[in-house]
């Protein structure tokens, strides 16, 4: 499998390329499948899907609270997601229809029963998408399943990506990447800081850097393989105009065979190049000088609080908790939580302090609720 051989560092010369499908799907099983073969025919190596459990994922009261919008597809936020999710039996027609097509199957684990939901369905790999980056027990049980991961690190900090990266040394893990993501979609030029991709390469030259792009076209995700990302995702639609906020910065069949062919005519053995030179080769425009400008040192921008706030993972009572009570890893959650608590990045530093307030299950945890 060409991933496997990418991760494992035997070959430096490819791109392995992931159709992210997401819930472009519109929570039709049909047009799933119609989807998988248009970004088969499109020439890529993986189509993936996002899987979730609903209550494990999200709070009761983020799942309650009424969803008003354009893309909504029920009135509360918990409604809409439940029809965007597949089934296990559709999961599996889908994997089995996309082995027949003789093109890769995963999707992004959203949490730990999603997790081994996917371990069980044997996917090649398992995504870990940016809203998990900072889940440290989600990120510790993957790196013990033996399956190989890709994990985005969008609305994260250098610190987090570190903590990341300390999390799968200790595990002994080895076949991961981590990809290169903003989390803002569509993602403006100014903000995709490419040269963040050189800078995570050299930081940590053991680790395969890849990139997920939520930018408009597909020049400045050329030039992130240019820059030496060697696993590519993108968000694939058959119509930007359907319902749903992904299909804006999602690319069409022939923007996603574009996009294929160009880096297929890359000599990949030459690269790293530099940014002047990718914008010669790329007949680069004002947008591509700007995505290729480094802005500094990895970090969450302003363009990603939206996103963040809206789907960044909380610290919450996995049972009532008394006041008084000095937290143990078995009193904590971490999950989309209306409204949020602290982040889940702080979970392991919470352990051991006291509560100065009675918080019930699924409530999130507030920094004011810690005696420190």
């Amino acid at each position: 499998m060409m991933l496997v051989d990418i991760l494992e560092k035997k070959i430096d010369d490819s791109v392995y390329i992931i159709a992210e499908i997401g819930q472009n799907h519109q929570g039709c099983l049909e047009l799933a499948k119609r989807m998988i073969l248009k970004a088969k025919e499109s020439g890529c190596h993986c189509v993936k899907f996002q899987k979730s459990d609903l209550p494990a994922k999200f709070t009761r009261s983020a799942l309650a609270r009424e969803y008003v919008s354009e893309n909504a597809w029920g009135k509360t936020y918990g409604e809409h997601k439940e029809y965007l999710e597949f089934s296990r039996d559709q999961y599996q027609e889908l994997q089995a229809y996309s082995r027949q097509l003789n093109v890769d199957f995963t999707a992004s684990a959203m949490d730990e029963l999603s997790l081994d939901f996917l371990a069980d369905l044997k996917v090649p790999f398992i995504k870990i998408g940016s809203g998990d980056a900072n889940n440290f027990p989600l990120l510790k049980k993957a790196a013990g399943l033996g399956v190989p991961l890709v994990i985005s690190t969008g609305m994260q900090t250098i610190q987090t990506v570190e903590k990341i990266v300390k999390i799968m040394a200790e595990a002994g893990k080895m076949d991961y990447a981590l990809m290169h993501c903003v989390s803002a979609y569509p993602t403006p030029p100014k903000d995709c800081n490419l040269r963040l991709i050189s800078m995570l390469k050299n930081r940590f030259p053991n680790v395969v850097i890849g990139y997920s792009g939520h930018e408009l076209g597909v020049a400045i995700t050329q030039a992130a393989v240019l820059l030496g990302a060697r696993i590519v995702e993108r968000h694939f639609t058959l119509d930007k105009n359907q319902k749903g906020s992904d299909h804006r910065c999602s690319l069409e069949t022939l923007e996603f065979k574009s996009l294929i062919a160009a880096i297929q005519r890359f000599k990949l053995t030459k690269l790293p190049f530099d940014p002047d030179a990718i914008i010669s080769m790329l007949g680069g425009d004002q947008e591509l000088a700007e995505a290729l400008q480094y802005n500094g040192e990895k970090k969450v921008l302003a363009c990603e609080l939206p996103c963040r706030n809206k789907l960044g993972k909380s610290i919450v009572a996995a049972r009532t908790l008394h006041k008084g009570l000095k937290l143990q890893l078995t009193d904590l959650a971490i999950k989309v939580s209306e409204p949020n608590g602290l982040p889940a990045e702080a979970y392991f530093d919470i352990v051991g302090k006291e509560l100065t307030d009675t918080v019930y299950e699924d409530e999130p945890i507030a920094g004011n609720m810690i005696k420190l």
